[in-house]
């Protein structure tokens, strides 16, 4: 249903808007102040809302904080207008929480040329067939390294760039955090679904720049078309938002994140379980410097675990003085058994092995494992394939090449199952009824 809220105390101009929105198949809601406007939007929950800046009791821009804040409203598109054409009033609207700025009076043919963006892309309509919704789950990975992008002719088998990872389950496109990797995921969409509206989750373990870095290079972020849904836990000193925002301010980036066309949602997530579609999703905290966590992908052809970045917590926990060493390492094995909770009953396992055992022992409290403790944690936890990620930048193709064969004999060694690759860029695993991962050197897709 394309409904609208018009929200203005100029019923002449309610009038005008109305008429235009009747004529093109629009429900109509009205309200002469931001109050009443407010509770009709809670209530209406409409596909937009085109609100006044100057209104009664209520004025726009706290009306958009309101809006944002509210339950069922955040994917709601705000249209701000005004009368008046200052560029700062524009730009604080944008920052308020509307998606669009238009000048009083407002041209008809300009309001529907934009509202035609809206439709498209909106919850009744957003294109999810191209998505094969009855085909196989697949994980496709993009970006592998952490820290920082490490392009050279060192790193061409395994890839160079920071974390992104595509998941494609039950009619949703999930991307597992935005690092460099999330660029030519952008290129690629583009490509694969020409003209065609997407509807996409970003799912943010942590805003390391690392994690966050390629967002403003995603193309797809630049076409009006697309929604592109953020997903993320509120960071150590600022919100999801603000650190999204800050990283294109004008002395870092041309583009400012509010001037992005495509429909973009933030949303801080409060609780560890929800939904994503049909696929559900489960996180938990990571041991990791600020606030980090790890996803678990409940979907229809098994269970994905991302956890890019983790320090087993026995490994990394020394003796206070005054403490006991037993009950030290007791609480230590108590916090690392959540997490085997966590990973247990996962077909794949997306882990953190940034280092071998010798390289550990100078890298404790850094936040980050050694493979000989992700190979532990995925044998305890009885997944049946391990991605060793979130490679070290000053690690090349060789060496990783000899970190997986290392794990692989840990693995033999222990009289285990486990499959164990270090994941590489363009590699993508197809999840049918049961797990195969034999990779095509040629499409690199498992079948």
């Amino acid at each position: 249903m394309k409904t609208v809220l018009l929200i203005d105390d100029d019923r002449v101009v309610r009038t005008i808007l109305a008429r235009t929105l009747g004529q093109n198949g629009w429900e109509i809601y009205e309200a002469s102040d931001g109050d009443i406007g407010l509770e009709i939007a809670k209530r209406v929950r409409p596909l937009v809302i085109i609100a006044d800046l100057l209104l009664p009791n209520m004025n726009g821009f706290q009306l958009f904080r309101a809006l944002r804040q509210s339950p069922g409203l955040q994917s709601t598109r705000i249209i701000a207008i005004s009368a008046k054409a200052f560029a700062g009033d524009r730009q604080r609207a944008l920052e308020a929480g509307a998606n669009d700025f238009l000048g009083k009076p407002v041209r008809p043919a300009e309001l529907l040329e934009l509202l035609s963006h809206t439709v498209i892309a909106g919850p009744d309509s957003a294109t999810r067939s191209s998505l094969h919704e009855e085909g196989p789950v697949s994980i496709k990975f993009w970006g592998v390294r952490g820290s920082i992008p490490s392009p050279g002719p060192e790193t061409v088998q395994y890839g160079g760039n920071t974390s992104c990872v595509e998941v494609r389950a039950d009619g949703e496109l999930i991307i597992l955090d935005s690092g460099s990797g999330i660029r030519p995921l952008g290129r690629s969409l583009l490509a694969e679904f020409p003209g065609q509206p997407l509807n996409m989750t970003i799912l943010i373990t942590h805003t390391h720049w690392d994690h966050i870095q390629g967002f403003p290079f995603f193309l797809p972020a630049y076409q009006a078309q697309h929604q592109i849904r953020i997903l993320g836990f509120e960071g150590a000193r600022e919100g999801l938002a603000r650190i999204f925002s800050s990283q294109m301010e004008g002395p870092f980036f041309p583009v400012g994140f509010k001037e992005m066309p495509s429909h973009i949602q933030v949303e801080e997530l409060r609780q560890l379980e929800f939904s994503v579609g049909r696929v559900r999703v489960h996180a938990a905290f990571a041991n990791h410097p600020g606030i980090c966590v790890g996803y678990k992908l409940l979907t229809s052809a098994g269970a994905i675990v991302y956890m890019p970045d983790h320090e087993p917590a026995l490994a990394c926990h020394t003796v206070a003085k005054g403490d006991k060493e037993s009950d030290t390492k007791a609480f230590a094995r108590s916090q690392d058994d959540k997490l085997l909770e966590f990973l247990s009953g996962a077909d794949v396992l997306i882990l953190d092995a940034q280092y071998d055992a010798q390289e550990y022992k100078t890298h404790i409290h850094w936040g980050h494992g050694c493979v000989d403790a992700a190979v532990s944690l995925a044998l305890r936890s009885g997944i049946k394939k391990l991605f060793l990620f979130h490679h070290d930048p000053d690690h090349n193709d060789q060496k990783l090449s000899a970190m997986a064969e290392h794990a692989r004999g840990l693995v033999k060694a222990a009289g285990g199952t486990l499959e164990v690759e270090a994941a590489r860029e363009g590699t993508t695993v197809e999840m049918k009824s049961a797990l195969s991962t034999d990779i095509d050197p040629e499409t690199l897709v498992a079948h």
